[in-house]
């Protein structure tokens, strides 16, 4: 029996790489039912101040199509506390490149007091959507 009934993980999924294909079957191994917030484009240029090759109809089509994803759904917020309130999952899964970092402090205080769990996976270092377009531009 898996630890969690419903588990939720979000990304951009831009140029869909091993590491996007490892974060979703980690988060599987650990949940019965998985949900994936895939962002949209205004919201990746928020932060990210890029916009994603793949547009976000085709990177929700994508996602959907692996097998270790149940629901994929538009993360339009960073906001993870609102996907919890829509969504109602236990756990949450991100990679560990943004363990520690002041936002995601803040959530695994919120999210604890609403009792759900957070859980790192470490991050595919040798590949990245980034390292990819570099790749492709040379």
């Amino acid at each position: 029996m898996k630890k969690y009934q419903v588990g939720y993980t979000t990304g951009v999924f831009d140029l869909f790489h091993v590491g996007h294909l490892n974060i979703l079957q980690k988060s599987k191994e650990l949940c019965n039912y998985l949900i994936v917030g895939v962002s949209t484009d205004e919201l990746v240029r928020s932060y990210k101040n890029k916009t994603p090759v793949i547009t976000l109809e085709n990177r929700m089509k994508i996602v959907e199509s692996i097998k270790y994803v149940d629901k994929v759904v538009v993360q339009g917020t960073m906001n993870k506390l609102d996907a919890w309130e829509q969504l109602k999952f236990e756990v949450m899964f991100h990679g560990d490149d943004w363990k520690n970092t002041t936002m995601w402090k803040e959530y695994e205080e919120k999210f604890k007091k609403v009792g759900v769990d957070l859980v790192y996976f470490p991050y595919t270092r040798e590949t990245s959507s980034t390292i990819l377009k570099s790749k492709i531009l040379i």
